[in-house]
């Protein structure tokens, strides 16, 4: 794993590193969602089909593996400060590899919930890509690189679950052997096309010093109204993570959906929030501001929330899909916000502080939502209330509401509409 003598300075080697790394991206996204639809099932065949069981022992899974991120992201960054880039990024490859190998073969829920600890580690990875793009590209077009690598995540993410639901109703072990096959090929792939692109002279003297994932989070204590938003992100980030929770759980005791029906839906949340992200958040932002975006998308996801409990078939989850998908307009508008209150100096470590904050909701959600989905589907429940992790994600979202309304009221920062598509185009 030694270091390119050309380095990534000859163009076409550049070019074939990029497309590595994009790719690295998109394999690490679509092997996770080529397991989530059969993951929960595979829980459910251990818990010899208790969903109630397995919803929370899912909570749990869903908490080893963001702990692991939260923990090993900024490590695992400092290893590659340290160390250089190339050979973090193909060990997490192969890592990774051998680790959906182990779930695949894992006889017992212990190895599966080993899987998912090594799985969150070795995924943690995605910090050294982001740090790999930024060595080998110039200021003025690090934006459009980064653009590029969050087309990757969403392609990944809305293939992912659609090849998994149909694998996954051939044999639920199957979805982890291709996902492996896809992270192995990529490893070795790299090993002949991947340079390091962080020379000795580059790289830092330690590995620990800026390994501490709470570091960040003294910025947002530094302004009032960064304080305030804080809390709104919270609420935001928290309320998300009812759907990557119980979703699929949630589709098979109410609905008795099979993995292909899962893996559609999935796909179309992907579709419905790439097109949000991708096309409309722009031009509503223009339309209404900032300010007016943030707290109409909220607005949007507590509706959602509300119509996916309701929804009493299966069919009518399909309606819900849209209207939660334009709740994605409040996010970038959020962080726009957020970073108008801090200088330019700032600017990464207030990013560094919101990727804590959803780390750690990241870690709490898994845990809060199955374990009232659990409650609220046992035989001794008094009401059985399937939707009641989407009731909760919906109250979460109007709490959030009142704080964006009240924060940006008392902000005294209005900031034209035509202002805004630049600041967000900034972020």
């Amino acid at each position: 794993m030694s270091s390119s003598p050309n380095g990534p300075s000859s163009s076409v080697h550049g070019r074939a590193a990029f497309f590595f790394i994009i790719v690295t991206v998109a394999l690490d996204m679509l092997a996770f969602g080529i397991i989530a639809p059969v993951l929960p099932k595979l829980i459910i065949q251990f818990e010899h089909g208790n969903i109630s069981s397995a919803a929370s022992i899912t909570g749990y899974f869903g908490f080893v593996w963001a702990a692991m991120q939260f923990l090993f992201s900024p490590l695992i960054g400092s290893w590659s400060d340290r160390y250089g880039r190339r050979p973090v990024i193909l060990i997490s490859c192969f890592g990774l590899g051998f680790d959906y190998i182990l779930m695949a073969l894992a006889p017992t829920l212990s190895w599966l919930f080993l899987g998912r600890v090594i799985s969150g580690i070795t995924t943690s990875n995605i910090s050294s890509a982001y740090a790999y793009i930024t060595d080998v590209t110039p200021p003025e077009g690090r934006a459009k690189k980064f653009g590029l690598l969050g087309a990757a995540f969403g392609l990944g993410f809305v293939i992912g679950p659609a090849v998994g639901g149909l694998l996954g109703n051939h044999n639920l072990r199957l979805p982890f052997w291709v996902a492996a096959a896809l992270s192995l090929l990529n490893a070795l792939y790299g090993m002949f096309i991947l340079p390091e692109s962080l020379p000795f002279e580059r790289r830092a003297k330690s590995a620990w010093r800026m390994a501490n994932p709470l570091g960040s989070l003294s910025l947002l204590r530094s302004h009032p109204e960064l304080s305030g938003f804080a809390g709104v992100a919270s609420l935001y980030y928290l309320a998300h993570e009812a759907l990557p929770s119980v979703f699929v759980l949630y589709a098979i005791d109410r609905y008795s959906w099979n993995e292909t029906a899962i893996g559609l839906s999935l796909t179309v949340v992907g579709l419905c929030t790439a097109a949000v992200s991708g096309g409309l958040v722009g031009p509503f932002v223009k339309r209404f501001g900032e300010r007016h975006s943030l707290l109409y998308g909220l607005i949007f996801g507590v509706a959602g929330f509300l119509a996916l409990g309701l929804a009493a078939r299966g069919w009518a989850v399909f309606l819900a899909i849209p209207i939660i998908a334009l709740w994605g307009i409040s996010g970038p508008a959020m962080q726009s916000l957020m970073t108008q209150r801090v200088d330019e100096s700032s600017q990464g470590k207030l990013q560094g502080a919101i990727n804590c904050i959803r780390s750690i909701t990241i870690m709490v959600g898994p845990i809060l939502f199955t374990q009232v989905f659990a409650v609220t589907i046992a035989p001794y429940a008094r009401f059985h209330l399937p939707g009641s992790p989407f009731f909760l994600g919906a109250f979460l979202l109007a709490l959030s509401l009142v704080c964006a309304v009240y924060v940006t009221q008392h902000s005294g920062v209005s900031v034209p509409p035509e202002e805004t598509t630049s600041s967000l185009s900034k972020n």
